[in-house]
């Protein structure tokens, strides 16, 4: 049999939480951000927010940690999209293609330059196979095609050049953008800048929502940084 307090909190899933009024072919109740009750309109989640504002954040934040405190499957560079091997955080060991915004596993990358040593393929990308960049001008326009296709990748790469170029709003300006379309590099990049100021003003809090997305996302230094803060 069951219980009170079970059979309440199905009825409040069932039933707008504001009216009252109960889900059926043609109403559709959404979830609230808290996953606690639901709603069949805006107006009816506005009216009850005054009574439901506390337990919502309470339960919003809950879930938050659960996901942040939850051990990603893997870092933030994903598996090798040749041979779906889990990349290294060791930089050193993979290659990002300018081409097509790819990082490959340094197996791979060793594999096709050794077939074009052999003269068996010409100069190309591991991944996409475009013909590979052979001076610095055409690495960056295969970045900035990148770029006007809003790829995330190609953005916060460029953002880290303008870093080192000492163009600091010119960086945070495409870090921003990146992190908008979900990189997680960007977040983290963006955490530096409202650490230092550089490119924005200084912001804890800010830094934290950055550190706190790039951590969900498997990027290691955000999570070592979350842990010393």
């Amino acid at each position: 049999m069951m219980s009170g307090e079970g059979s309440s909190d199905q009825n409040t899933m069932m039933c707008c939480a504001s009216c009252g009024i109960g889900a059926g072919d043609e109403i559709k109740l959404k979830k609230c951000a808290c996953n606690l009750v639901r709603y069949c309109g805006v107006k009816c989640q506005r009216d009850h927010r005054p009574q439901h504002k506390r337990a919502c954040k309470m339960r919003a934040a809950e879930l938050r940690d659960e996901i942040l405190f939850k051990q990603p499957e893997s870092s933030h560079f994903g598996d090798c999209p040749i041979c779906y091997v889990p990349l290294r955080v060791d930089g050193t060991k993979s290659s990002m293609m300018v081409c097509c915004s790819k990082i490959v596993c340094i197996g791979c990358d060793y594999a096709n330059t050794k077939c074009e040593l052999e003269g068996r393929s010409n100069p190309c990308c591991a991944f996409c196979r475009l013909p590979r960049a052979s001076t610095q001008a055409e690495a960056d326009r295969y970045v900035l095609k990148r770029v006007e296709a809003n790829d995330p990748v190609a953005m916060r790469q460029m953002g880290t050049m303008r870093r080192s170029e000492g163009d600091y709003d010119g960086a945070f300006e495409y870090w921003s953008k990146a992190a908008g379309l979900g990189d997680v590099g960007a977040h983290y990049q963006l955490s530096v800048v409202y650490r230092e100021g550089l490119g924005a003003e200084k912001d804890k809090k800010k830094e934290l929502h950055h550190l706190e997305e790039a951590a969900i996302g498997g990027h290691t230094f955000a999570r070592h940084n979350l842990g010393i803060m």
